[in-house]
């Protein structure tokens, strides 16, 4: 079965929750993670890096917190989920230019990175507010994925 991280699918919550709230200037990762009921040390560490990446701008100082840095409809799944676990890969012989040993012989290799781009193109095509059109109550009971369920 195919599942997202938990790292992504926090990261996901998190934009989602900003795009339902742009009447605030900034929310702290404490606010957010709160919301969810997820650790909020977890969450503050992918907000970084989700702001390294540029899909979120850092407000310091005594109201500081996040928000988005572009519109949510310009923010895609996979931007998201690329930004916090790097390239998306269903299968580990997709991955790098180190050729597998079984290449010469493998009849998978192309329809599975078929099935790979097809995955990529429908995360490309949903964008945090198509995410935050699909309202769902909050709280620490609720910790699935806003999303299908995928890993890498």
């Amino acid at each position: 079965m195919l599942k997202l991280t938990k790292k992504a699918d926090y990261g996901l919550m998190a934009l989602k929750y900003l795009a339902e709230h742009p009447e605030t200037v900034a929310l702290s990762a404490k606010d957010i993670a709160d919301a969810y009921g997820i650790p909020a040390q977890l969450l503050a560490k992918i907000l970084q890096k989700l702001t390294k990446s540029g899909l979120l701008k850092s407000h310091a100082g005594m109201n500081g917190g996040y928000a988005l840095s572009r519109d949510a409809r310009e923010i895609s799944a996979y931007e998201v989920i690329h930004a916090i676990d790097g390239p998306f890969f269903i299968t580990s012989c997709t991955k790098g230019t180190k050729g597998c040993e079984l290449t010469p012989s493998c009849t998978i290799k192309e329809p599975l990175a078929r099935v790979n781009e097809t995955i990529a193109g429908v995360l490309k095509s949903i964008s945090i507010q198509d995410l935050s059109d699909h309202e769902h109550p909050a709280g620490p009971a609720e910790k699935s994925s806003p999303l299908v369920s995928l890993t890498h």
